[in-house]
């Protein structure tokens, strides 16, 4: 594909529409000519109020310089057989730790899909939003740093891997862009619709991040 005049300054945000997503794009648009957000849809059940938010949040960033959301397909119903994700077994609650929403291979995957757009489009730059403390080993620096190699050796381009809120937590990237329409994003693993069901292990962890932050988020829920 021919090189397009702005690609130099070009970057692709692994986005899903939650607190990172919106503060990853905003970011981007600061720093980059020329943002592509890419959403991956592997078949999980909260997918369809996530992306609907997302393309709600999108159209709030009024720049010529986002490009049009793009959409990979990968279906992990085989893989994952009988999994909560998939409406199997009961949603992690809001006492659960962070080590009950672990989704087997997540990163791999989206790394995986979004490198390859990357390299096929000759964008230069990719970003993940990894934020401190994330106990994933498919989030780890080791393995970010891996997958960066394993690309640019396979397929021939130097593509880079960036994790830019890898030092903060929830509650600071809240406060660094306080400004932001947070009510757009979305962050629920049990939705009521497009709404936040209030319960589930995400809600939680959303909730503490405005509290912490001292943020009030004005996003609805069903509780």
């Amino acid at each position: 594909m021919k090189r397009g005049k702005d690609q130099d300054r070009a970057v692709a945000v692994l986005v899903s529409g939650g607190v990172e997503s919106a503060a990853m794009l905003a970011e981007a648009l600061k720093r980059y000519e020329r943002v592509y957000p890419i959403y991956v849809q592997k078949g999980l059940k909260w997918e369809k109020a996530e992306l609907s938010s997302l393309k709600t949040l999108l159209s709030s960033f009024r720049s010529d310089g986002l490009a049009k959301l793009t959409v990979l397909n990968v279906s992990v119903g085989n893989l994952y057989g009988r999994h909560w994700s998939l409406g199997k077994f009961g949603t992690p609650g809001a006492q659960d730790p962070d080590s009950a929403v672990y989704l087997p291979g997540r990163n791999l995957l989206l790394l995986s899909l979004a490198g390859l757009f990357c390299v096929v489009r000759r964008i230069p730059s990719l970003w993940l939003g990894v934020l401190k403390g994330n106990p994933f080993h498919d989030a780890r620096t080791g393995f970010i740093h891996e997958m960066e190699s394993l690309l640019q050796e396979t397929l021939g381009f130097p593509l880079r891997i960036a994790t830019p809120f890898r030092e903060l937590t929830k509650a600071q990237v809240i406060g660094r862009y306080s400004t932001l329409p947070w009510e757009k994003t979305f962050s629920c693993l049990r939705p009521r619709g497009r709404r936040h069901c209030g319960r589930c292990q995400k809600c939680a962890e959303r909730k503490n991040g405005f509290r912490f932050a001292g943020v009030r988020d004005r996003t609805p829920t069903a509780r």
